[in-house]
């Protein structure tokens, strides 16, 4: 099985090496990977990092780009793999990640989707907001395509998607701020099911005050709402149970946001 994995930069140096490390890794005598980096023209330590790493990379494209979805579709347009993913470029996997995927997609041919953990760490990379993981992880049982409309519970950088279903579910929207990856799963989904990879982390999310979940979740969360109401229905459960769950969940980040300021 081959792997296609796009990660999109934009002077993403601080944490881009460690990235670009964490996917080459993966490959082994099991694991096939083909790996596409789709950098918006850095004028950072980006081109110094790729070159670098440059005969462990398929593909590099270096042009402008609109944002993030419109570099991950051009990353997505080239890839060649069965199974597909982009890893943001401060995320990272953890050693094995592909392999497991592997194991889980033959096992169940029906998934379009492969999900599991993913811990959310600070610039640092210490583990922080683990009850939020918590929470995402609790949803993991009850996981249908019905319960991804009324909260979003899964973790993009340690999620996988078959060729197929992504042919069927077409490129990711790029009119859109935040949100994009939580409609472009909801569309998949609509292609199969969703299948976990049980036990240790897949992989990491990376928070810090200039990603795109710490300096728009309110747009964020906004998005996702009405995402999930145009998909499930306006007068749907899941509509109305999401409606309560954006607003909590926009207050506890204001909060937190709040006592960040006053830390200072």
């Amino acid at each position: 099985m081959l792997f296609s994995i796009i990660t999109p930069n934009y002077n993403g140096g601080r944490f881009l090496e460690e990235t670009v490390r964490s996917v080459i890794s993966q490959a082994d005598d099991a694991v096939a990977l083909e790996y596409i980096v789709v950098d918006g023209g850095s004028t950072d330590c980006s081109h110094e990092i790729l070159a670098k790493y440059a005969d462990k990379i398929a593909r590099i494209i270096v042009e402008r780009d609109s944002g993030p979805a419109n570099a991950i579709n051009k990353g997505l347009a080239a890839a060649s793999g069965e199974a597909l993913a982009w890893l943001n470029a401060d995320d990272l996997y953890y050693p094995g990640t592909l392999r497991r995927i592997r194991e889980v997609l033959e096992h169940r041919p029906e998934a379009a989707i492969c999900f599991g953990s993913c811990p959310i760490l600070d610039a640092q990379g210490q583990e922080i907001r683990s009850g939020i993981t918590r929470c995402k992880e609790f949803f993991y049982p009850f996981s249908s395509r019905f319960t991804y409309q009324c909260i979003n519970y899964l973790s993009q950088p340690a999620l996988f998607f078959r060729r197929a279903a992504f042919a069927q579910a077409g490129p990711l929207r790029e009119d859109m701020t935040a949100a994009w990856d939580y409609e472009f799963i909801l569309r998949l989904w609509r292609n199969g099911g969703a299948a976990q990879v049980p036990g240790a982390p897949l992989a990491a999310f990376r928070w810090h005050e200039q990603s795109i979940s710490g300096q728009h979740f309110a747009t964020q969360f906004r998005e996702e709402y009405e995402v999930a109401r145009a998909d499930a229905g306006r007068f749907s459960p899941q509509t109305f149970l999401h409606f309560f769950v954006r607003w909590g969940i926009v207050g506890i980040y204001s909060l937190m946001a709040q006592r960040r300021r006053a830390a200072r």
